[in-house]
């Protein structure tokens, strides 16, 4: 596999950068043409803060958050979201709170659950879900979904790219979209021309990152 990476930084702030390798990639849901590695985005500590300000930046005046969850370890960003909401001296409604910062665990069955030590995190706070890569939103309707089951209320969500504008009909605020990269498209397991014609696949992708073949 030949990796070339291109540098894609957000005009909202270039400090909040990804990199994009062109190819066939084979996602939980989907396959692709396009991989985005969120390595710098959510490993780099200058990266992950500018990255946060992007996502923070709608949600504060207008919105209450008490927990963010963090899908796609996106932690790094999540907790520095959480400082900016609440950090004093700002517009924010949540100025002087204690947000706090989870993940959900993935069972056996594929389902989101939050174990009996964070549920009261979840149980009738003002949730903000953080996600990496949105593709199909099957993942983010999960999160969603597991979120309302416990109790929490899904107040905003927010993603570094996003296929999708909405899930479940919540707007996606996200720092990078399908427009930010020209040509990318997503296809069906079943409906793929890139096997269609005899394309290999390059990599398994998920939110870890890349497996080549």
């Amino acid at each position: 596999m030949d990796v070339h990476f291109e540098d894609l930084r957000s005009w909202k702030n270039p400090k909040a950068r990804v990199k994009v390798m062109r190819g066939h990639f084979v996602t939980t849901h989907s396959h692709v043409n396009t991989y985005i590695d969120l390595s710098t985005m959510k490993s780099r500590c200058n990266n992950a803060r500018e990255t946060a300000k992007v996502m923070a930046e709608p949600y504060l005046a207008t919105t209450e958050v008490d927990t963010v969850v963090c899908l796609d370890g996106m932690e790094v960003v999540g907790t520095f979201i959480a400082d900016i909401l609440s950090r004093p001296g700002t517009v924010s409604i949540n100025t002087g709170k204690n947000i706090s910062v989870v993940s959900p665990e993935t069972d056996k069955a594929g389902q989101m659950i939050f174990r009996d030590n964070t549920r009261r995190m979840i149980e009738g706070q003002n949730i903000l879900i953080v996600a990496g890569l949105i593709t199909t939103g099957k993942t983010m309707m999960q999160a969603i979904e597991s979120t309302l089951y416990y109790g929490g209320r899904v107040n905003g969500i927010c993603a570094a790219f996003s296929l999708v504008s909405k899930v479940a009909g919540m707007d996606i605020n996200a720092v990078f979209t399908q427009k930010d990269v020209p040509g990318y498209e997503k296809y069906s397991d079943g409906n793929c021309p890139m096997c269609t014609a005899g394309q290999k696949v390059d990599a398994f992708v998920n939110s870890y990152g890349h497996s080549a073949l």
